[in-house]
């Protein structure tokens, strides 16, 4: 994942922002810019999900150049607030692996029915990994999304009682309405 391209924010080569600050107002907006920083490393590299036991090996979490690493328990304070804003779930009870969500699911529920919508798919079938990695998807904003994603946005959609999800074992796909 070294590979991403990201405008590091000033924060990022300052030593301070590597520990979590004592000051409510300092710690505020330190909090903002991790979540914020967090959205967009993931975003940019397509990073779905976040093992806080590993999270150090991410440059977004460590900073070889000034020696800096991010404390896992920083790491998990600051997704637990993403997930306040439906930016992010726990996918264990001890919150080791996140989900993250740059766009919500309700926000990816409806960029993907906007999409279905727009190519008069409507009434029609198509597999996740038609919805994900098709030819027709490229270039949108949720292709290649994580099959757990999508099936979460979809499950958006079938509440609106847009779609209904076909889960069995052998077919996975979905039915817009």
């Amino acid at each position: 994942m070294s590979d991403v391209e990201i405008e590091w924010p000033w924060q990022y080569s300052f030593p301070p922002f590597f520990t979590l600050q004592p000051h409510p107002e300092t710690r505020s907006k330190q909090v903002s810019a991790w979540k914020s920083l967090i959205l967009e490393y993931c975003q940019k590299s397509k990073l779905y999900i976040i093992d806080v036991r590993e999270a150090n090996q991410l440059p977004l979490f460590n900073n070889s150049a000034i020696n800096r690493k991010l404390d896992s328990s920083v790491v998990v304070s600051i997704l637990s607030e993403l997930s306040k804003t439906g930016n992010a779930a726990p996918l264990d009870k001890p919150k080791h692996r996140w989900e993250i969500y740059w766009h919500t699911l309700e926000e990816w529920a409806s960029i993907i029915y906007d999409y279905v919508c727009e190519n008069g798919m409507q009434n029609s079938v198509l597999t996740l990994f038609e919805l994900s990695q098709g030819d027709d998807v490229a270039g949108r904003a949720f292709a290649g999304i994580h099959t757990d994603v999508l099936i979460k946005a979809l499950q958006v959609l079938e509440n609106q009682r847009k779609c209904e999800l076909i889960l069995s074992d052998e077919d996975q796909g979905v039915k817009f309405f």
